[in-house]
């Protein structure tokens, strides 16, 4: 018998057979537990990176840097549909980018930045590199101005 068939047939209360009982007992536990950690295993698997990649979402979290907003706020000023900012900031939301609270019947969204750190230590070693760079321009400017 196929397993989502044990399953079913063991989550209806039909018993299993005395052959595979302990096997059929966990089944609907066994797969409670799967629905559970893929669904978990999807959202923490999504990586910052992935996240910011739409430009919406870094639209919406550049506005979140400023203040805290409401849905109906990140609508007017991006001038995007409300079902596309709500899509926007349940990623985001889910991702740990944004928070919510309630006020009164408005949901206000706040960017919370721990997620941008792995972000800014990714960023960092480029940073290096163009800092030298940057440096390196600056003393040659300044070597062209002595020389004039």
């Amino acid at each position: 018998m196929p397993v989502l068939v044990r399953a079913r047939n063991s989550l209806h209360g039909q018993p299993p057979s005395r052959r595979h009982r302990h096997s059929r007992d966990l089944l609907p536990a066994i797969c409670a537990l799967t629905c559970i950690y893929d669904m978990e295993y999807i959202s923490i698997m999504q990586s910052p990176f992935e996240v910011i990649a739409e430009p919406k979402r870094r639209a919406i979290l550049t506005l979140l840097a400023s203040s805290d907003l409401s849905v109906g706020e990140i609508e007017d000023q991006l001038q995007v549909p409300q079902p596309t900012v709500s899509k926007h900031l349940r990623v985001l939301r889910d991702s740990g980018f944004v928070e919510r609270s309630k006020d009164g019947q408005r949901r206000i969204y706040r960017l919370n930045p721990k997620p941008l750190q792995e972000v800014d230590v990714w960023l960092a070693e480029f940073r290096q590199f163009w800092s030298a760079h940057v440096d390196a321009l600056e003393r040659h400017l300044d070597e062209m101005e002595a020389d004039e």
